[in-house]
């Protein structure tokens, strides 16, 4: 655990909607941590110093300090303010260090196809199941070089050694084309604009 970011955590033994929102005012995040069959542990999170573990890596594992035993978790769900973005409530799985979780991490598109052609990525995330001391932050699939045409499933994505993909191996990750072209119809012109407001007044005299 020596080389995960730490956390000084509280126990709370508060509940319910006002103590919830007395920590928040408090720059604290309640939090429940669970796993192994072990019984919920409800906790305090500082805000800003967890704020920054999660911030760039949903999936982050962190070690807990304050507790009567030392724990390594996983950040299993960030509930956040629908419209403010900030963090609401967490929760955390207890984890070990020779398991393997499952989590969902994005993929990212890294390179450039063929000169003309475009990647369109269909997929945004993939779910895989990953040491928890080797869960990458994100999947990277290069498209440098490849082909009008080029289709990629999820079977055909090289996943870090001892990763492995748990969405659907056909999902369609990517696909590489030529970019449509769209026609955008040219804005009227000042004259004919004119045009077609003294049509819109001959038709509306017509119908008086």
């Amino acid at each position: 655990m020596a080389d995960n970011p730490t956390l000084q955590v509280e126990k709370r033994t508060d509940f319910g909607k006002g103590f919830a929102r007395r920590a928040r005012v408090a720059d604290k995040i309640p939090a429940v941590l669970y796993g192994h069959g072990t019984d919920p542990v409800h906790l305090l999170l500082p805000y800003h110093d967890t704020f920054l573990l999660v911030k760039d890596n949903a999936n982050a594992v962190i070690s807990l300090k304050g507790l009567e035993d030392p724990a390594m978790v996983l950040v299993k769900d960030i509930q956040r303010h629908p419209v403010k973005r900030q963090i609401m409530h967490m929760d955390l799985l207890l984890v070990k260090a020779d398991e393997k979780v499952d989590v969902e991490v994005p993929i990212e598109i890294i390179g450039e196809p063929k000169s003309g052609l475009v990647a369109n990525q269909d997929l945004l995330n993939m779910e895989i199941f990953a040491p928890v001391i080797a869960i990458p932050e994100k999947i990277e699939v290069s498209v440098d070089g490849l082909e009008d045409g080029v289709v990629l499933s999820v079977a055909d994505i090289k996943l870090p050694e001892g990763v492995e993909a748990k969405t659907d191996p056909e999902a369609i990750v990517l696909s590489v084309t030529t970019p449509q072209e769209v026609d955008i119809p040219e804005a009227p012109t000042a004259e004919e604009e004119t045009t077609e407001a003294e049509t819109e007044e001959e038709t509306e005299e017509s119908a008086e």
